[in-house]
């Protein structure tokens, strides 16, 4: 029995509205075997707690098609309330609210003009997030018009127009305004997403076509009446390659984030500037830190991969963003979101670890990005689990690619990740003791939780703390009881109970 209750559950089949979308699958360049093998040894984390002053980051929960869709938007709205979210991302696709969209010609109409476009459903699901006081954070992004793309060939995100999609972006801030944090483009270091990713000679091609569109994009918003953009540069996908041999392997491949960043910002590998471009202005630069099934401080061992960020090499990116902002290409001291990221979970086949690591990694690549003080988001991708899809890489084919990084299977049950996301935690050996951090998501203020430890030959749990939280939720605390494993447990104010699932020591 859950440890709290739900709104009953819709007894009509849920399946998803429109056009399923290929998403990022995870394809390093090397097999998850040897990347297992490669990070065998972990990581620790800091010896001591992390000072919670008055630090704290947005959580931004990606719903996909169960919140855009009329008929599963309301239940999930209710279990994202007893969750705790209070952010949410959401992808505009350009190509579903435009007209003619499946046009080689583009049709007559005022393309700035936001009664041009059918909002839909998009409108719906930000008009209930300001209802609920939720922020959003609304990434533009592909599939554009077929009338838009430079080869009028699906899956229409091949060299969008720049002018077109700064009419449409106009559009976007006249009918959105500052009621939303803008991003522009979803991985567009990836050829899913957009293209061409590399040129003939296998040099990355996708940078400087995604510096057009982002220059088009930030006038548009301008021309749309907002004087200073509130929007995010990157949303970078975490793995791929800095050239490629086409003979051996073709062009449909990522281009590796930091070659990516290097590119779109005109610097060379040592982070010079490469041309005369001009800085780009920017509210953070957002990324997908996600990682493989080796865990949360996994770090690319390979010299060809040293332009990979993943959730444990995220100094990679803010050592990046610090010497292009000494060049003057960005901001100094630019923010980081990671605007999407989840782990996976079996069934899938080739990156899901069990549903025990599941929740205990999700813990500690919360408290990874929480504990860089240049991360301004952290997030959580999908709700319920996509069905099972093709093998990492296929949807560069067009082929649907399915994440189970949701809190629930596909069928709707709750996994260990549905009830330790609320209240996050994790147990860090340190010395003879151990480090224990987390985090009540629902509360709304300082509160008080109970902190359970299962000591060496115990059945049973037993109290270990009882703490007092910061204004944002977060504590913290050192302790030298043993034990083998560790959980929390908190009563809202309502009368809500909530227990996380058991968490082991890393």
């Amino acid at each position: 029995m859950p440890p709290f209750k739900l709104p009953s559950r819709s007894v009509l089949p849920v399946r998803p509205i429109g056009t399923a979308r290929s998403r990022l699958a995870i394809s390093p360049r090397r097999s998850i075997l040897t990347a297992l093998l490669a990070a065998l040894t972990l990581g620790a984390l800091a010896s001591a707690p992390a000072a919670l002053a008055s630090h704290g980051e947005a959580v931004y929960f990606e719903g996909s098609t169960d919140l855009l869709s009329p008929v599963t938007r309301p239940h999930a709205i209710a279990q994202m309330q007893a969750l705790g979210v209070t952010a949410l991302r959401v992808e505009l696709s350009w190509y579903d609210v435009a007209p003619g969209q499946k046009s080689a010609t583009k049709p007559s109409f005022e393309a700035t003009n936001p009664a041009s476009y059918s909002w839909g459903e998009y409108d719906a699901l930000i008009n209930e997030a300001a209802r609920l006081h939720w922020k959003v954070l609304l990434t533009v992004t592909s599939p554009v018009p077929r009338w838009a793309t430079s080869n009028k060939a699906a899956p229409y995100v091949t060299s969008p127009d720049d002018q077109d999609f700064e009419q449409f972006m106009t559009a976007v801030a006249r009918h959105y305004g500052s009621s939303v944090l803008y991003a522009i483009w979803n991985e567009p270091n990836h050829p899913a997403f957009l293209r061409p990713q590399f040129n003939s000679h296998g040099q990355p091609a996708s940078p400087r076509v995604y510096r057009g569109l982002y220059q088009a994009g930030y006038a548009g918003l301008r021309a749309g009446g907002l004087a200073h953009p509130q929007v995010l540069m990157g949303e970078t996908a975490p793995f791929g390659y800095d050239t490629v041999n086409v003979h051996r392997l073709g062009v449909l491949h990522d281009v590796a984030p930091l070659a990516f960043l290097r590119g779109m910002l005109c610097l060379n590998a040592r982070y010079k500037k490469s041309g005369s471009c001009a800085p780009l202005q920017a509210a953070g630069y957002a990324h997908h830190a996600y990682t493989l099934p080796a865990g949360p401080y996994y770090k690319p061992p390979h010299p060809d991969e040293r332009d990979d960020v993943v959730i444990g090499v995220l100094s990679r990116l803010t050592n990046a963003l610090n010497k292009a902002a000494a060049v003057h290409a960005i901001p100094a001291g630019l923010p980081i979101y990671l605007t999407e990221f989840g782990v996976q979970s079996v069934p899938n086949r080739e990156l899901g670890v069990s549903l025990s690591q599941q929740a205990q990694f999700d813990a500690i690549d919360e408290h990874i990005a929480w504990s860089n003080p240049r991360v301004a988001a952290f997030s959580q991708y999908l709700l319920k689990d996509d069905p099972l899809g093709g093998r990492a890489g296929s949807s560069v084919n067009g082929g649907f690619v399915g994440f189970q990084s949701g809190l629930e299977t596909v069928h709707g049950a709750p996994k260990p990740l549905y009830y330790s996301w609320p209240l996050p935690l994790t147990v860090t050996r340190s010395g003879r003791g151990y480090s224990l951090w987390g985090l009540i998501r629902p509360a709304s203020g300082s509160t008080r939780a109970t902190i359970l430890v299962k000591r060496r030959g115990a059945r049973r749990y037993t109290t270990l703390k009882t703490v007092t939280t910061n204004s944002l939720g977060y504590w913290s605390f050192a302790s030298f009881t043993r034990g083998t494993a560790w959980r929390v447990r908190w009563v809202s104010q309502s009368g809500r109970k909530y227990e996380g699932t058991p968490i082991a020591a890393s």
